[in-house]
Parts: C-alpha cells; structure tokens; sequence
C-alpha cells in the first residue's frame, strides 16, 4: 500500500520586520494607501499616519533604533505640499528612506468614490472627478521620485496587501496570502484568479423553491450540493490539488493565490464550493481569505474578506 501524502505544510510564523527600514507611504486618495499602512502594521512595521511633515527630521534624529518605521502622508496633512514632501525626501536620502505610492486608475477612483459616497478631501464641495484630477496633478511630481509603485486597479484589499508583503516584507518571509472566491458566470471572472473551476456541473438549489431565497452559507443549500454523487469527488480532487500546489507556489516565492468556484448566480454552488475549500484549507494551516462576489453585490456593500486560519 501507498503511504499517504504527508499534508501541506503551513506558512511559517512571519518574522520581525526589517531593521532600521523606513518606508514612506503616500498616494492618491481612495487607492488603498491606509491598506498599505495596515499592511506594514502586520509586518512588524511601527506605524504612524499623518505626521506632520516638519515633524518627521525630528523623528528620525540620532542613530537609528527601534524597528522597522513606516510614515503615512496624506494630502490632507496640515502642513502638506508637493514642495515640502520633494524637500523632505532630500532630507531623509541619508536615512535610506523609501517612498511607497499607491495610484489607481481615475475611472476607477471614480466608481470607489460613487459606491462609497465619500466626498473627495481636495473636493468636499464639488464633484469627486474634480478632486481626482487635482489629486493627480499634486502628487505627479512625488510619483516620480517613488522607489515602489502600486496601482491597485485591479486589485482588493487582499491583493494590495500582499503585494505591499511582497515589496517590504521580510525576504525570508515565505508566507502566502490565499483567497478563494465565488462568482457567477453571467457577470464574468473576477480579475486577478490564477485557478478557475467550473461548479455548473452540480445539482442546484435554485430549481428547489424553499432553497431558492438562501445562498450557500445555508447548511441547507450545502448539503443539497453535497448530495450530488459527483461532489465528493471534485471536492476531493479540488482540494488535493491545492494542497499539492500551494507549497510549491511558497517555495517559488508567490505571495498570493486566488482560486475562484463560478456558476450560474453565484449564490449557491460556487458559495458551497468556496466555503468547503476556504476552511479545510485553513483548518489545515494557511491564512485564507474568502470572498462571495454576488452575495457582497447583493447586500448592496464592499464588505471585507472573511479571514479564516491562524
């Protein structure tokens, strides 16, 4: 008889922060740059938003200590301007200090600002184009002179902070930020999937009217899937794969996966299917985050992943 497979193994515990790293963290506003600062908190990085500029040389006074630093800079600082942020960047060359950016399309800067209702801060009053269009007029000359650019166009909040990991984390850090995500068919793949399955194949609760109204979260909806003489198998199949794949993404050094489950509405078998995955996987270990795409359209909001794991 065959042995077993030995099981995946989790990411490891994700050591300190470099040394002495100072990161500067600024961009236009709505692309993500308070993810990015959440993000280094969770690196180790000691964190502080919206000092103020002149208060920053005094900060940084004397030889270095402590961990590794990341500041904030937001347009709405009182003491902002492009000018000052150019001079301050001079000032800290000795530091070694790196400027992050975070950018975004406009179009896209535009549609966050419409579905959160947000006033833009360099437009209160008036049309949040308006205050995109001179967000990037200010910030052009500081995007110039950043060490990273971001733009998270495409990306979520999972995907903008992995990628920050990837740029500032440690490098003997080796975890890997996993997201599964379900979808429906007739609004297209979301972006960013690396693995796609198609769980149109299984029995769906749509056709049962008292399993029609709830969604795959519903034990109900997922045992009815469950029953489907073909699901254990792809369940099985699905999850082998994973586990056989994920660490040799780590041991390539990717910093983040995203398997995404679609059908017809994504509410009912892609959910199951998402859901099943998404905590074996981290009952196994890894840090995942799951994400239902049409019930988050549903309920009329953007809320955040649901973390699963340690």
């Amino acid at each position: 008889m065959t042995d077993p497979a030995p099981p995946a193994t989790p990411p490891a515990t994700p050591p300190a922060a470099p040394a002495h790293r100072i990161v500067l963290v600024t961009g236009l506003s709505g692309a993500g740059r308070s993810t990015a600062i959440r993000a280094l908190e969770d690196l180790g990085y000691e964190v502080i938003d919206n000092l103020p500029l002149s208060l920053v040389p005094r900060l940084l006074e004397g030889a270095p200590q402590g961990p590794a630093l990341a500041l904030g800079i937001d347009t709405r600082n009182r003491d902002f301007s492009t000018n000052a942020f150019l001079e301050l960047l001079d000032r800290l060359g000795s530091h070694g200090a790196e400027l992050l950016y975070l950018e975004c399309r406009p179009e896209v800067l535009l549609r966050r600002y419409s579905e959160t209702r947000r006033r833009h801060p360099l437009a209160p009053a008036e049309n949040p184009l308006v205050g995109i269009e001179r967000d990037f007029d200010l910030l052009a000359p500081i995007r110039r002179r950043a060490d990273v650019v971001i733009d998270t166009s495409e990306m979520s909040v999972h995907d903008t902070r992995a990628e920050v990991g990837h740029w500032f984390g440690n490098p003997e850090d080796n975890r890997l930020a996993l997201s599964v995500h379900s979808f429906s068919y007739k609004r297209g793949l979301p972006r960013g999937l690396d693995m796609v399955f198609d769980c149109r194949f299984l029995r769906n609760p749509y056709w049962d009217p008292a399993l029609r109204p709830l969604n795959g979260l519903s034990p109900d909806v997922a045992a009815h899937v469950a029953e489907d003489p073909r699901f254990p198998a792809f369940f099985d199949k699905v999850r082998d794969l994973a586990e056989l794949l994920l660490p040799a993404y780590v041991e390539e050094g990717k910093s983040y996966l995203a398997i995404g489950f679609g059908c017809t509405g994504g509410q009912h078998r892609s959910v199951t299917m998402a859901e099943r995955l998404g905590n074996t996987l981290a009952e196994s270990g890894w840090q995942v985050s799951i994400r239902h795409r049409e019930l988050e359209r549903k309920n009329a909001g953007s809320r955040p992943a649901m973390q699963r794991g340690k």
